[in-house]
């Protein structure tokens, strides 16, 4: 039986400008052909393959961007016809909760989803399931690519859509984006077994996991899991009722008092969304090796309290989309945390933010955008998820397009001077200079002065100075901004 994987239907969006994978199932050893015509039904090209251990993949050549088209497959006999098959970008969406907040539930989105129409930015959603089973396989064979037409993108990625309606002004083709992540998730839960052993801090998680999931089987997981989702269920009514007494502007302390605290962390097991590499087999391996123009990710929530080598895992991640999808030059954009005031440990998202930076320069064709202004204090998903995803598409235009684009100033330099310290800028900025601190000789931070002169900062101290740092708190006060706006990035000198 000739099998498309669902990525390849009616309304598919295919990546321009590279080869094409087209991949499904077959039985063994058949030879499979695929063809793609434009809308006026010319060849634009085709390829074959041969089966083996019920798969297939082959390969069609690059296209430019273009709409109308159909796609063929055949094999035994049999053939699979996929119409208004598109060619323009393909992005795929990875995270957790920030990543999944739905259009609907993101400021100005329910009058987005009502008015947008535009049957060229299309998402497909890869279901959301955690273990291996056949209601997942349907689910998965059931799913389709969705046109933003009104009333028809409530449910996805906030994030994904506003930077998707930033590419299709930019640029007129059409475009696609992959939506696959889930909430709460570590970046553990996206990386396979292999590459998790091959750092202590990949380890790590892997042994956490193993100790506290020991013994506990599928059947005993599963009415945890019951059980867990019932208190959550309870939980939710109570907070939902505590809200409707209260200012709808209450602090999540106040809600939380009444309330209850939240009966967070889901119980260990087999099945659980959140054991280290299992959503890489449930989820993030069935749309490989889909043709991507790059991919997009906003994660590290779960992380920050949890390990100190996030830039290792977010390094290990960015080489195996890479690896998984064929492209050692795949653009990777990601979104940097912004602020927020309930992680306990009130260094722990600074040095988080810090650890993504140095992921940023370490690694080619990589883009940070910085949200350090775009938090909420109380509320750890904060819903104005526009200018987050239009300053990934700002990203794009530079890494993918080559082109001008705003960017947040950095820190580029420090040179200290006894009790003095001048920061050399990307950019001027401008704004009041409030967040630095200073090292003084006996390890202890102290507020800095600071001085702003366009692209010279110049701080000083009671003390030697022997480090600075800009933003350093889990919610900073932040004002400095170059000349469109964008905040000047967290920043920390070497120690």
């Amino acid at each position: 039986m000739l099998r498309l994987n669902p990525l390849f239907s009616d309304g598919a969006v295919l990546c321009r400008g590279k080869e094409i994978p087209v991949f499904g199932e077959a039985a063994d050893g058949v030879r499979v052909t695929a063809a793609l015509r434009d809308a006026r039904g010319a060849l634009l090209g085709e390829g074959a393959a041969t089966a083996a251990e019920g798969r297939f993949l082959l390969w069609l050549p690059p296209q430019a961007a273009q709409t109308g088209c159909e796609l063929t497959a055949s094999a035994g006999g049999e053939t699979v016809r996929c119409r208004d098959v598109a060619v323009g970008e393909v992005w795929l969406a990875g995270g957790q909760s920030n990543m999944e907040m739905a259009l609907v539930n993101a400021d100005g989105g329910p009058a987005e989803i009502e008015a947008h129409d535009d049957g060229l930015l299309r998402f497909f959603e890869v279901p959301k399931w955690a273990r291996a089973c056949p209601e997942a396989e349907a689910a998965f064979r059931g799913t389709a690519w969705q046109k933003m037409t009104p009333g028809n993108a409530g449910w996805v990625s906030a994030v994904a859509y506003w930077f998707g309606k930033r590419r299709r002004a930019d640029l007129g083709v059409p475009v696609g984006i992959i939506d696959c992540w889930w909430g709460g998730t570590s970046v553990t839960c996206w990386l396979d077994e292999e590459t998790l052993a091959a750092t202590a801090a990949g380890q790590a998680y892997l042994d956490e996991w193993a100790e506290k999931s020991a013994g506990v089987t599928m059947e005993a997981y599963l009415e945890a899991e019951k059980a867990f989702m019932d208190g959550m269920d309870v939980w939710n009514r109570r907070v939902a009722e505590v809200k409707a007494k209260l200012a709808p502007d209450a602090p999540w302390a106040a809600i939380e008092a009444e309330a209850g605290p939240c009966p967070w962390y889901p119980p260990y097991g087999p099945g659980s969304q959140y054991r280290p590499a299992g959503l890489y087999h449930t989820m993030l391996e069935k749309i490989m090796p889909v043709g991507l123009t790059g991919g997009l990710y906003y994660q590290g929530e779960e992380d920050a309290c949890r390990t100190d080598r996030y830039d290792l895992l977010m390094g290990q991640l960015i080489g195996l989309w890479r690896r998984d999808f064929r492209d050692d030059a795949l653009p990777f954009l990601y979104v940097q945390l912004p602020g927020w005031g309930g992680a306990g440990d009130h260094e722990a998202w600074p040095r988080l933010r810090w650890q993504q930076e140095q992921v940023c320069r370490a690694l080619r064709r990589t883009a940070l955008a910085v949200t350090i202004d775009l938090g909420d204090r109380e509320n750890i998903h904060p819903t104005d998820k526009r200018p987050v995803g239009e300053r990934l598409a700002a990203l794009a235009r530079r890494v993918v397009d080559g082109a001008q684009a705003p960017e947040s100033p950095r820190v580029t330099g420090i040179a200290l001077r006894g009790r003095e310290a001048v920061l050399t800028l990307s950019a001027p900025v401008a704004g009041k200079p409030d967040g630095f601190e200073t090292l003084a000789p006996d390890g202890v931070w102290l507020p800095a002065r600071a001085e702003v002169a366009g692209d010279r900062i110049t701080l000083r101290a009671e003390n030697e100075i022997r480090a600075a740092r800009y933003a350093w708190l889990d919610w900073p006060e932040v004002s400095l901004a170059g000349a469109d706006g964008l905040p000047l990035a967290p920043w920390r000198s070497m120690i």
